[in-house]
Formats: C-alpha cells, sequence, structure tokens
C-alpha cells in the first residue's frame, strides 16, 4: 500500500534530524561564547548573562520553535512572535491560566450598550511602560488607531505594514464598509470606548487575542518603522523588558521590577532561544541548555518519558492543521477538483503515522472542542482515491495537472514535522495523476507571500484559537478581508452567516448558524481539515509555575526554576 511506504520511511527521516541536532547543540555551545558585538543586537543594554552557561537559577531559558517575525503589536500572525510578544506587553483583557476565560489585565472591568454596539472599558491606573511613559486611554486610542487606521500617521504603512489581524478579526480598516469598529472615544484618563457597526457579542473576547498587546507611543514614535524589529527595540507593560535581539539566535529580556501585577515575574531574565529543529530544541533541553520548549514531535514522547530529568506536558487541543488550495489557480478554482483532493488523500492514515495518540482528523475546521456547534450532515471526505479519479475527470482534468504545494519551514503545534508531512501529501496526490512540487521558503516570508497576488496555489498552514469561540476560527480564515491567501476568495452567503452569528447572543442560534457554516465550508473545500492536535511540551523538573494555554502561547511570569 502507497500509505506504508512513506509511514515506514518516517523513521528513517528522525534519525538524521537527531544527528544533525548533537551537531547544533556543539555549535549553539560555541556561538554562545562569541563576542556579542558579532551579532545583531539593539542598542538597549545587554543582559549580562546570556550564555547558556551563565545562566542562573534566577534565569529562565525557552526553547521556541523558530524566530519571531517581529515584535510589533497587531501586525503579526504566527506564535513565534506571539510568544514573545505576551513576555513584553500586557492587553486590555488576559486569559486566566491554562483556560479560555477572561481575566482583568490594563482594563479592570468592562460593559455593553446599544445591544452589544458599544464597549466601555475601565483601565487600570497607576501603570507605567518599560520606557517610563504613563499608560493610559490615549495610549490605548493610539495603539488601536495604528492597526485600524490606514490613515494613521504611526502606522508607517509605506514601509509594508499591513496589519492584516486587524481586518481578519475585524472585518476591514477605518473607512471601509465591512469594518466592525466605527470609532474610538477617549472619556477620560481611565476610559475608552468602542463604537462598532452592529452589535459583537464577544467583542472583549477577541479583543483580549494575543495579537493587541498595548506598546508605549513614545517608544513607537522614537523608533518610527523600524519599532520591534532586530534593529530596534519593544515598550509594553508587561512582566518583562526588552534587552536584546540576536538575530537567528535569541531574545533576552529582563525581569520588570515595577510590574502592576504583584509577586510576578517570578524569574529575573528569561533567554527565549530560536530552535527551528525538533530534535534539537529536545537535546538541548535533556542537557539544560534549556528549561523548557514546546512543539516536539509525537515521536519524541518515549524519549522524553524515558529522562528522568525531564517530563512532557500536553496543551489542550485547540487548533487545526489544514491544506489551503487556492481557488485564483485554474484548475482549483472549480470546487469538484478541491473535492476531489480531499478525498485522495488518506487523512486518518496520514494523522495515525505522524502524530500517533496525539492528533485527531474530523471533517471540521472547528476542533472537537466545539462539536455542538459542528453539523452531523457535515461528514467530509472519505479517502476514496478511485473516486477522486472519476471526479477529476468529469471537472475536465483526466490526466491530471501539476501543482506547487507550500510547505513550513518551521515546526508548528499543528504540523511539527511539515515537510515529511507534505511528502505524504505528494504521494497521495500522484496517485490521482496530480504532479506535486514541494516548496518552502523563510517563515516571515513564508506567511507574507501567500497573501501576495496570485498567492501560493497550495500551502499548509494551521491555526491555534486566539478566544473560546467557534468566530475564533471562522473569521480569521473565512471571513470578509480573510481570503487574501485563497485569492480573495468570496462566498456571500458564508459572509452573512458569519457576521450573524457575531450578532446573535441566543446561543441555541448561534448554533445553528455555525452548523450551516459546517456544511457550507465542507463543500467549498478550500481550507481542507487534516488534524487537530495535542502538542507535545517538554520541561526540566526543576521548573515550576508552567500552565500551558490551549490558545497556543502565555506569559511566562509565573513560571521559575529551582
Amino acid at each position: 500500500m502507497r500509505l506504508g511506504r512513506w509511514a515506514s520511511e518516517k523513521r528513517t527521516w528522525i534519525i538524521q534530524p537527531v544527528i544533525l541536532a548533537i551537531l547544533a547543540f556543539g555549535l549553539a555551545i560555541l556561538l554562545s561564547n562569541c563576542n556579542p558585538s558579532s551579532t545583531n543586537s539593539t542598542s538597549s543594554p545587554p543582559s549580562p548573562a546570556n550564555s547558556p552557561a551563565a545562566l542562573s537559577a534566577g534565569s529562565l531559558v525557552y526553547g521556541a520553535g523558530g524566530e519571531p517575525v517581529n515584535l510589533e503589536p497587531g501586525n503579526i500572525e504566527d506564535g513565534n512572535s506571539l510568544t514573545v510578544q505576551n513576555q513584553i506587553y500586557n492587553r486590555l483583557i488576559q486569559f486566566k491560566p491554562g483556560t479560555t476565560d477572561l481575566d482583568p489585565a490594563l482594563a479592570t472591568e468592562w460593559k455593553s450598550a446599544e445591544g452589544g454596539k458599544v464597549w466601555t472599558f475601565k483601565l487600570r491606573s497607576g501603570v507605567k511602560f518599560h520606557d517610563g511613559t504613563d499608560f493610559d486611554a490615549e495610549a490605548v486610542r493610539f495603539n488601536v488607531d495604528r492597526w485600524w487606521n490606514p490613515k494613521s500617521e504611526f502606522g508607517y504603512r509605506n514601509a509594508g505594514k499591513t496589519y492584516i489581524i486587524w481586518k481578519n478579526l475585524f472585518g476591514g480598516f477605518k473607512g471601509s464598509p465591512e469594518s466592525l469598529l466605527q470609532d474610538v472615544v477617549v472619556e477620560g484618563k481611565d476610559t475608552i470606548k468602542f463604537v462598532l457597526k452592529q452589535p459583537f457579542a464577544i467583542f472583549p473576547t477577541a479583543i483580549a487575542s494575543g495579537y493587541f498587546g498595548i506598546a508605549s507611543p513614545t517608544a513607537i514614535k522614537k523608533a518610527q518603522a523600524s519599532y520591534g524589529t532586530p534593529a530596534s527595540f519593544a515598550v509594553g507593560t508587561g512582566p518583562f523588558i526588552f534587552r536584546e535581539w540576536r538575530s537567528g539566535d535569541r531574545i533576552v529580556l529582563a525581569k520588570n521590577p515595577n510590574y502592576w501585577q504583584e509577586g510576578l515575574p517570578k524569574s529575573e531574565q528569561l533567554t527565549i532561544r530560536f530552535i527551528s529543529d525538533p530534535a534539537a530544541r529536545l537535546v538541548q533541553l535533556r542537557a539544560g541548555t534549556i528549561d523548557l520548549t514546546v512543539d516536539l514531535t509525537p515521536d519524541q514522547l518515549q524519549e522524553v518519558q524515558r529522562d528522568p530529568n525531564v517530563e512532557p506536558i500536553f496543551r489542550p487541543s485547540y487548533n487545526v492543521g489544514y491544506l489551503a488550495l487556492n481557488p485564483s489557480y485554474e484548475p482549483l478554482k472549480k470546487p469538484e477538483v478541491r473535492q476531489a483532493i480531499a478525498q485522495a488523500l488518506n487523512k486518518q492514515e496520514i494523522v495515525k503515522a505522524f502524530w500517533g495518540e496525539l492528533g485527531e482528523n474530523t471533517p471540521h475546521f472547528t476542533p472537537p472542542l466545539f462539536k455542538e456547534y459542528q453539523s452531523q450532515k457535515a461528514t467530509g471526505y472519505p479517502y476514496n482515491p478511485e473516486q477522486a479519479l472519476q471526479t477529476l475527470a468529469k471537472a475536465g482534468y483526466p490526466n491530471g495537472f501539476d501543482l506547487q504545494l507550500w510547505y513550513m519551514p518551521v515546526s508548528r503545534p499543528y504540523f511539527p514535522t511539515p515537510k515529511p508531512i507534505a511528502e505524504a501529501f505528494a504521494a497521495e496526490l500522484s496517485a490521482i495523476g496530480i504532479k506535486v512540487n514541494l516548496q518552502t521558503k523563510d517563515w516571515a516570508a513564508y506567511l507574507g507571500d501567500r497573501n501576495k497576488s496570485p498567492g501560493f496555489q497550495a500551502f499548509m498552514l494551521g491555526w491555534t484559537g486566539d478566544y473560546g469561540d467557534p468566530d475564533s476560527f471562522y473569521y480569521p480564515h473565512f471571513g470578509p478581508g480573510a481570503t487574501a491567501d485563497l485569492g480573495n476568495w468570496k462566498n456571500e452567503q458564508l459572509f452573512k452567516l458569519l457576521d450573524q452569528a457575531r450578532a446573535t447572543q441566543d446561543k441555541a442560534a448561534r448554533i445553528k448558524i455555525y452548523q450551516q457554516i459546517d456544511e457550507i465550508l465542507e463543500k467549498e473545500a478550500v481550507r481542507i481539515p487534516i488534524v487537530h492536535s495535542k502538542p507535545l511540551l517538554a520541561k526540566r523538573k526543576i521548573v515550576q509555575g508552567w500552565t500551558p494555554s490551549p490558545l497556543g502561547t502565555e506569559p511566562l511570569g509565573a513560571v521559575s526554576k529551582s
């Protein structure tokens, strides 16, 4: 069986990264002792203890799966950037540890009026940014205006900044008919009001997303377009203060001694190392070079369990890994062709081979947590290559076609080993005559270029929910303005239903709406759900206080090591 071939080869490709990881570990130790002047760093004062050998019990080292795109709130979509940003910045509202429940942060309370069209937030007083600037309502307005207003003097859009996540979550930018937000009003130093076009019952939940940290207006004005890049700095109100960004290596953060949340942070220093290979991350965790890490492969679970100094941690499953098919590419314009591809992939066996018990394939884009919102009529596309061949022939492609399939260059919770998974896809599609050419590129370019016309023909990507509602999965992928990576594909009925769900407060009514959405997406097959994974994390046993969030990233202020 074709599937058996690539499944058996899976063990082979793991051996090679382990060897490379050992070499990478030795190289990391060598580089850590190099003169800091040979690296790219900011003008901020460097941390006095940057090398792994110098780290004390008061210093925590986190092994990330890759380097951030940038440290500018509202201008990123990726988890690697979110991880660092959530240490530097606070949002208006945060989530209680390990849950999707809301918790006050820079806003102490909030209320709605006019049926959910107006939201007013009372802000925490006495908070200062790391540079000494006062946090107040005007600082919030400044940040929101940058994200929302294309004409903002301080948005620096002429430097290529897009703030695409704002558009994806809130419909559009200021001045566009799709914009949910209509106005931001400062009502005194400690009060700010958001005026919406229509009721949005979960607006506080959406604005609590990790993307929307509040940055110092003073710092942004000083750095201008370079703010949040390796050549500049990042200034928030969070538990850690930015000190240094060495491109390709690490970011160093120091304890904020004036943090508003009493008793935090627990560590004097937090170093975030960029280690893209999961095998290398585990090697360094076991060696004590890093203290905790994320996004290990399911195959590494037994190795983690065998080490007496290390223990596994499982993040709650709250994600989706998917295969996107761009309808602007001629063969994929027809839904029948996209459906044939879904039939040709043995999704259940692929998940079994690459995730084992730490992954699940379902027909639904939303994770199993939202089962009641999913339609029983949406049964997906069971593996049936013979039927897929017939479907392709009826669609006008009896001999198949060529297809560029892009896979990610970094491991993520939903796709911990992107390349071999992409190779499995290619092997399956070859059986129905689709000749796949695998492609990849730098992570930042991968994320950005997929949105540039005409976009990638087909690509792998995924999503970890940002808040506890099906809207967190649907609107950023299928809402108005959220399909640039699909050639601006549109389904007007779908747009209407998504907006109805946002404006509806009755749960039973929302369930019916989301079940209709589930059925439409199954037929359209533009983002084919492959897996809902249970990400494997690990830490050294001396690390305490780590409660992984289902949302994929969390502040590490409460984490320490003995």
